[in-house]
């Protein structure tokens, strides 16, 4: 039985069970049918997202206001979109690192047979990408350093995100960085099983995964946030 949802800090078979079922009766007939066991699994969600922020909380400094305001939608955005089933079949949510100066952000995604831990930069715009990879092209070592660290391999394995196929415009393709410099998403994800998600101890993991996405975050916190002196721009 699971505990009340103002204390969980775990998530449940029957979180799973419900997305297992939208997925084999993906349409709104059903879903009306079954909307308060929708309601009850996503309050299951919504009180683990608080205990996680709670958790981040205690090594970042978090924007976002509560579990609440962190989890997505289940409902899917069809307007520009082939596949017209009107609801995703996981849950996810986001936070949001306080001020200008703390970069990047975290991401949760929970789904049977497909759910992770990410963070990084999803879509940096123009000018942020033309700083990231300035820096980079000027000295990879510190970028490489910690890509290269155990810690981030054990959690993240290597750096994820689309790649250009080219060099980028105002580049040297013959540069020795030109493996990072392609990069225009710069993501850092750990897959994680469904005992795993299941287990007591997933809280504790999900907060250290994040916790270990600092040493990057904050290296490209630095880089887009100071000039070469330091200062803050």
């Amino acid at each position: 039985m699971a505990p009340s949802h103002t204390k969980q800090t775990q998530l449940f078979p029957s979180n799973f069970a419900f997305l297992n079922k939208l997925k084999n009766h993906n349409d709104r007939d059903w879903f009306n049918a079954n909307k308060e066991e929708f309601q009850d699994k996503q309050q299951m969600v919504t009180a683990f997202a608080d205990a996680l922020l709670q958790e981040l909380n205690t090594h970042d400094v978090i924007e976002t206001p509560s579990g609440a305001k962190s989890v997505y939608r289940i409902y899917r955005d069809t307007r520009f979109s082939k596949d017209k089933t009107p609801y995703k079949t996981y849950w996810s949510g986001s936070f949001k690192r306080a001020t200008k100066y703390r970069r990047g952000g975290y991401y949760f995604h929970i789904e049977p047979g497909n759910s992770f831990i990410g963070g990084g930069f999803w879509g940096p715009n123009a000018d942020d990408l033309k700083l990231i990879r300035e820096d980079i092209s000027f000295d990879s070592a510190p970028m490489r350093k910690i890509l290269n660290s155990e810690s981030f391999i054990s959690s993240f394995e290597k750096l994820k995100g689309e790649q250009l196929k080219t060099t980028p415009k105002g580049f040297d393709a013959n540069s020795e960085a030109i493996d990072l410099l392609r990069y225009k998403q710069f993501l850092l994800i750990r897959k994680f099983s469904d005992e795993a998600v299941l287990s007591s101890g997933f809280l504790k993991e999900a907060s250290q995964t994040f916790k270990d996405m600092r040493p990057f975050l904050d290296y490209m916190s630095e880089v887009l946030t100071t000039d070469i002196n330091g200062l803050s721009i």
